[in-house]
């Protein structure tokens, strides 16, 4: 009677705790998918918004590609949180199984991009973008990914050339633009009327420091996102382990399914 009374106890116990990780489980990936579907939101509302944000976002590729990677994540967290809802609260194998090997496939990609990212970040040095800068930056040519694209980080960080303005010595652009010093992106911008206006870009593009951003890019770039470097670190730190905590719940929450 006693061996029966422990074991119903135990079979009680056990039972409680299932429903603590199934219930932790479902709150945990309801959270995951509201905010799956706030960024599907915004991605969405951004293409389709009618009052011209979306012709913004087209004309500057670092947005446009931003918009995307914001639809991808959304997407990807919908269907986890998604799953992972549905898994919990039906107590389907099925969808649990399918939502621990999404977890893990996330997972090992996370843990590839951290390893591609130490093994190729000798190509985050000043050297190199300095190299890329004069071999491949045009000026004005806006149909180039990579021209656009270093005129849009001039003209948000207000910055010049990787490390300074002489980058663009003995470059493509001064080989392409044999009267300009620097290119347009470089000079200075002063607020007239509610619109940003260059004070003197006929000055600037002749070389006059006094009209001109002095400051390089790589030191603007990591000053302006230093904080958020190491809340990124942090964050992804915390991501992982809710990630492994997430694999366990479903595997124990699959294997005490009857």
């Amino acid at each position: 009677m006693g061996q029966g009374e422990a074991s119903a106890r135990g079979t009680t116990m056990e039972g409680d705790c299932l429903s603590c990780i199934k219930y932790l489980m479902f709150v945990f990936n309801f959270l995951i998918f509201l905010g799956g579907s706030f960024l599907l939101g915004v991605g969405v509302w951004v293409l389709v918004d009618p009052t011209g944000f979306r012709e913004i976002v087209a004309a500057n590729p670092l947005l446009f590609t931003g918009v995307y990677i914001i639809l991808g994540m959304g997407g990807m967290l919908f269907l986890l949180g998604f799953l992972g809802c549905c898994g919990a609260i039906r107590e389907n194998k099925c969808l649990l199984l399918f939502f621990f090997m999404l977890i893990l496939l996330i997972f090992l990609a996370e843990l590839a991009a951290a390893i591609l990212a130490f093994i190729f970040r000798e190509h985050l040095t000043r050297e190199y973008f300095t190299k890329e800068l004069k071999r491949h930056y045009q000026g004005y040519n806006n149909t180039d990914v990579f021209t656009s694209t270093w005129n849009a980080v001039m003209n948000t960080f207000d910055c010049c050339g990787v490390n300074s303005p002489e980058d663009f010595k003995d470059s493509l652009f001064r080989m392409i633009n044999q009267n300009h010093m620097v290119p347009e992106a470089c000079c200075q911008r002063a607020s007239q009327t509610g619109e940003l206006a260059y004070i003197s870009k006929e000055q600037c593009l002749l070389g006059n420091m006094m009209f001109r951003n002095n400051k390089g890019c790589y030191s603007a770039v990591v000053d302006y996102f230093e904080l958020y470097i190491y809340v990124a670190g942090a964050l992804a730190i915390v991501v992982l382990t809710i990630e492994l905590f997430a694999m366990v719940f479903a595997m124990c929450l699959f294997r005490g399914i009857q």
